[in-house]
């Protein structure tokens, strides 16, 4: 269906946008929320798929903007640093996590040549507030607090725990670290709170305001509640292949995908579902994983509720995205940083069971394991490879846009985007102008296409771990880290399964050598060639 913006409301954008000087009242701009989920995968929602109960996040799809083809930066630090950025992660300095490896591209924090979407809202009377997992910054001074946010309740660095914080992980209130309240505390609902209390804060003010709500679920470890969990017992005992095809039907009955690209193959390293030893272990695996999914909508429906009560939720540009697909890491408790990173211990002293091993079954509190390869490829239907490949499983994310006083019309939109558009588009719905002493923005506003616009032919760029990707119109050249470019067409051939780089070898030198030139200004060094290791 196609989409479009209310004339009057993005005729006045659009002059904001260019004036730099917004004319209209602060209640006249809207609120900006941003939410982003942790290693979901393309079609775990209800709305993109899935079997899996998000009611909250349908309701916002229904009512806006479900986006077919949005790409992420494929892992969660420099999809975070892009969204903030509105950069590719290189530039902002978060090329790959956050240890410094001392290069300008991969220095592990955000740099000073990058502006926030905090900074550059701030100026212009907006309220900024975060919650959630930062990670783009472990010291001071670069915390939210530091990148222009008034008020944060921020995990700083990345989750490895839903049920405590575990030594060494710095939970901050605004400045100052804190410690999670006793009692019954739980991460996502915790992030869900702390979202509430600030949005009732800030929207009793006259001044609109930006809420980036960053959750960690559904990241390992597989963390929930056992009222949660137990919804789902049964439903995975028919196995990833069944339900591979059950979501891929969905689907394509909904429009989100193409008959003409087949479902890809199941990942050859995993067994079919009817070979699968333990099976009843692995339903359970993914059962929490799912129970995960459900305890941050619910979240998502209080901070709707949150909006919806302050007379704020028309006027407000909601968007919802993953920073990556879904995971493939295995939890084995023998590799060297699940050695020095996994808590030993629960809070009261009980020995936590690590390992994605059928004698130890996730959920509790004493357990630390992820859902794997297994179910990773169930998340990212209908797409091959996960997260950290630059792959379409890696990259691809649903994308909501939820805006009553501005969207027009509602359903899907098919036109490429990627995660650094969101920063220029929060922009462009504020009236705010683009500090101009920084590095030029890579991304681009969203609205103009939302409003009709042809969409502009653009090439967009991926590096991760050496894995890399250019996309150009249909074509995208692909690679995984040391190994050959790939070519392929994404008009008729989105699930990659067609190599065409044999038959089209102009088109592979051209985007070759538009990545190299990316690649050089961005600052993207080889790696595992003596420049960058894992």
């Amino acid at each position: 269906m196609h989409v479009r913006i209310a004339h009057a409301v993005l005729s006045a954008l659009l002059c904001l946008g260019c004036s730099g000087s917004p004319e209209a009242s602060p209640g006249s701009r809207p609120n900006i929320v941003v939410i982003l989920a942790d290693d979901l995968g393309f079609s775990d929602l209800g709305c993109y798929g899935s079997e899996i109960a998000t009611p909250n996040i349908d309701r916002l799809a229904a009512d806006g903007v479900r986006f077919t083809r949005f790409y992420n930066a494929a892992r969660c630090c420099p999809s975070r640093a892009a969204l903030l950025t509105g950069l590719y992660p290189h530039q902002a300095g978060v090329g790959h996590m956050v240890a410094d490896r001392k290069t300008p591209a991969y220095q592990g924090r955000l740099n000073d040549r990058c502006v926030t979407i905090a900074e550059a809202l701030r100026p212009q009377g907006y309220r900024t507030l975060m919650v959630g997992k930062w990670h783009v910054g472990n010291d001071r001074p670069h915390w939210p607090v530091d990148r222009g946010f008034d008020r944060s309740v921020a995990l700083i660095g990345s989750g490895r725990h839903y049920f405590m914080l575990p030594p060494g992980r710095i939970l901050a209130r605004d400045d100052r670290p804190i410690q999670p309240p006793p009692g019954d505390f739980y991460l996502t609902d915790y992030f869900a709170d702390n979202a509430v209390n600030l949005l009732d804060e800030a929207g009793r003010r006259p001044d609109p305001f930006l809420l980036y709500l960053a959750f960690t679920a559904p990241h390992w470890p597989l963390h929930a509640k056992a009222d949660d969990v137990a919804r789902h017992r049964d439903t995975y005992r028919q196995g990833w292949d069944v339900l591979r095809e059950r979501r891929h039907r969905k689907m394509l009955q909904e429009g989100l995908v193409e008959s003409g690209w087949p479902l890809s193959p199941r990942d050859p390293r995993v067994p079919a579902w009817t070979e699968c030893p333990d099976r009843d272990w692995q339903a359970a695996r993914m059962a929490v994983y799912a129970a995960q999914i459900e305890c941050m909508d619910r979240g998502i429906g209080r901070v709707v509720a949150k909006l919806r009560e302050l007379g704020k939720l028309d006027n407000t540009l909601l968007l919802f995205l993953s920073d990556n697909g879904g995971c493939s890491e295995d939890i084995t408790g023998k590799d060297r940083w699940q050695e020095d990173d996994i808590p030993k211990t629960t809070t009261d002293g009980r020995p936590i069971r690590i390992g994605n091993h059928p004698s130890i079954v996730p959920g509790p509190p004493d357990t630390f394991a992820s859902y794997g390869m297994e179910w990773a490829g169930l998340s990212n239907t209908p797409f091959r490879l996960f997260k950290s490949w630059v792959h379409e499983g890696g990259i691809s994310t649903p994308l909501i846009v939820h805006w009553p006083r501005g969207l027009h019309t509602k359903g899907l939109f098919h036109a490429p985007g990627h995660v650094i558009d969101l920063l220029p588009t929060c922009l462009q719905a504020a009236g705010a102008e683009y500090p101009g002493t920084r590095l030029p923005l890579e991304g681009r506003s969203l609205l103009p296409l939302l409003a009709g616009a042809a969409p502009a032919r653009r090439p967009l760029f991926w590096e991760h771990e050496g894995n890399r990707a250019v996309q150009y119109g249909n074509w995208k050249l692909v690679a995984v880290n040391k190994e050959p470019w790939e070519l392929y067409d994404l008009a008729s051939d989105r699930t990659e399964l067609r190599n065409r780089a044999a038959d089209e070898p102009d088109v592979v030198r051209d985007l070759a050598a538009r990545y190299d030139a990316w690649a050089q200004r961005c600052g993207v060094l080889p790696w595992n060639e003596g420049h960058i290791t894992r």
